[in-house]
């Protein structure tokens, strides 16, 4: 059980190495992602305002009623893609990528990767 905390704690360490660098402006909003076990999430956000300009899920029900995923990292493509075409829709084209102190492999490339594929510049 302590060595879950250990890890927790690494990741939010690494989240403020990373926060001190990248921030979202107006221009280029940042792209932040979360990872839990079983759900992955993803926000555009513009730091100057303090907003969040768009949000996607696995929860999104877009997601949900469409076909069913064979896997999570599939599925964090599937995200990727949804909120770069949301993006696109609402004018964004260029983004700052937050990884949110998690390494940058399996889902989190992933959702990056789809994000890259439906137009997003990072």
């Amino acid at each position: 059980m302590g060595s879950t905390n250990i890890r927790k704690q690494a990741r939010l360490k690494r989240q403020k190495r990373i926060r001190k660098k990248v921030q979202g402006t107006p221009q280029r909003p940042r792209l932040s992602v979360f990872r839990s076990a079983r759900h992955i999430y993803a926000q555009i956000i513009d730091d100057a305002q303090g907003r969040t300009l768009l949000t996607v899920s696995t929860l999104d029900s877009q997601l949900k009623n469409g076909p069913k995923s064979e896997n999570k990292v599939a599925a964090a493509k599937h995200v990727g893609k949804l909120i770069g075409e949301r993006a696109l829709d609402k004018g964004i084209k260029q983004v700052v990528f937050d990884r949110n102190g998690f390494l940058y492999h399996g889902r989190i490339k992933s959702l990056s990767d789809g994000a890259r594929e439906a137009g997003l510049v990072f």
